[in-house]
């Protein structure tokens, strides 16, 4: 017995079903996946390893993979991306396998999508929608949800009318004579508004991460931002010693921004937020209404760029994250590589010194070894006392409460007895020194 409620419209234009399983377990997806890529070009260079990645999304998502098939295609068939040969032949394999879902790695135009739909007479999805459906599935917080919501809604509307397979009419009557709306006009109304609502709900979650970012305590911002798995919570977690921090050596494990702040020792802080991953191909959709939650990187001080180390392509995924961060303008961030995961290496050392001739401000880390962040702290706190220049702090000499404030909050350059009182060069924040005594910019050490 099954229990089910209608949700909505699926991003291919299906309506899902949300059901309560009772004593009726739901059949598994057997998926055939499908490389397409143009001849010649660097995806069909790096064809198997787009395609592994690709049944990682889809062991995500849920679904079996049981078959690939791949064409390199000198130019796209308008009407099914792939030959009419390679169709019947993808034709056979689903009958052979048994398979009830086909997934492209490459964007499907919605005209495309029908067309295989009607000649395979299964689901044909592609890499954007996989992706979508991982996130609603991964989205926990109202603005997650919001954000992801946005972005299937914005893939679906194009797509919508293979839904329909006539277009019916709502009846007119008084007031409403003439031929009416289809049920297609409808729904694209329908859509195109709560777009519009979503939307604005989000520019509201921006103005409000505004007002935050406006609030808090001055110190060194740092956003981790990388492809995904790269292990950026688990880099997180590592700075914070903070255990519920979530890590799972999965993709796209993390979505919600997280903001945490990180001791540098020395009487020095940082805040360190954990962004969403990026991954090739990632649809731009997604990308746009994740903007709000991205906004956390932009007003960052600085990116810490982190990448999987012992990853065969990390190369290729250091150029999508370069790729994702150019079309949200933060190109000219000031940028530290960070190389984790160096507990798989075979020989760090040698990795480290490859590294630093390649990106300069680079570090090669462990998030899960016991000493593995002690580089990238101590870049931060460089980074930190960079941003703090000297100030010169004089206090009462009576007052050991307040010296030793000044030690708790900055990091002291010097200390000097004067008829004045202790005089201390230290770095920290105005509004600190101001607290502590009369503060006066612009001394050197």
């Amino acid at each position: 017995m099954v229990a089910g409620t209608v949700q909505g419209l699926g991003t291919q234009g299906r309506l899902t079903i949300s059901r309560t399983m009772i004593d009726v377990a739901p059949p598994v997806e057997r998926a055939v996946l499908v490389g397409a890529p143009r001849k010649g070009s660097d995806d069909a260079a790096h064809l198997t390893e787009h395609l592994d990645e690709l049944a990682r999304l889809v062991d995500t998502a849920g679904a079996l993979v049981v078959g690939r098939l791949s064409q390199q295609v000198a130019t796209p068939n308008p009407a099914t991306l792939i030959g009419e040969g390679k169709v019947v032949e993808l034709e056979a394999l689903i009958a052979e396998l048994g398979a009830t879902l086909v997934i492209f790695d490459e964007e499907l135009a919605p005209v495309q999508g029908a067309n295989l739909e009607k000649q395979l007479g299964v689901r044909v999805m592609d890499r954007a929608e996989v992706i979508l459906d991982i996130f609603s599935t991964r989205a926990r917080t109202a603005e997650a949800k919001l954000q992801v919501e946005l972005a299937q809604l914005e893939y679906l509307l194009p797509r919508l009318a293979r839904m329909w397979t006539h277009l019916s009419r709502i009846r007119g009557g008084i007031g409403l004579r003439g031929p009416g709306e289809t049920q297609l006009e409808t729904d694209r109304r329908m859509i195109r508004k709560k777009i519009q609502h979503h939307r604005a709900k989000l520019r509201d979650v921006a103005r409000h991460r505004e007002v935050l970012r406006s609030g808090r305590q001055a110190m060194l911002c740092a956003a981790l931002v990388g492809y995904t798995n790269a292990g950026k919570s688990s880099i997180l977690r590592g700075l914070t010693g903070e255990r519920e921090i979530v890590v799972e050596d999965r993709l796209f494990a993390t979505l919600d921004t997280l903001t945490r702040e990180v001791d540098l020792g020395g009487g020095q802080k940082a805040r360190v937020t954990d962004t969403v991953g990026f991954i090739r191909k990632l649809p731009h959709h997604l990308v746009a209404s994740f903007r709000a939650t991205l906004e956390e990187a932009r007003g960052a001080d600085v990116l810490l760029h982190v990448v999987d180390a012992s990853h065969l392509e990390w190369e290729e995924h250091i150029r999508v994250v370069d790729q994702v961060l150019a079309e949200l303008e933060l190109s000219d961030k000031a940028v530290i590589m960070v190389f984790n995961k160096a507990d798989r290496l075979a020989d760090p050392a040698g990795f480290a010194i490859r590294a630093t001739s390649l990106f300069g401000d680079a570090v090669v880390v462990s998030a899960v070894a016991a000493e593995g962040l002690t580089a990238l702290k101590a870049l931060l706190a460089a980074k930190s006392r960079a941003l703090r220049p000297p100030v010169r702090v004089v206090v009462p000499a009576t007052d050991g409460k307040r010296i030793a404030e000044v030690y708790r909050s900055g990091e002291v350059v010097s200390r000097e007895d004067t008829p004045e009182g202790v005089a201390f060069l230290v770095r920290l924040e105005d509004w600190k020194a101001k607290r502590l005594g009369e503060a006066a910019r612009g001394t050197t050490e």
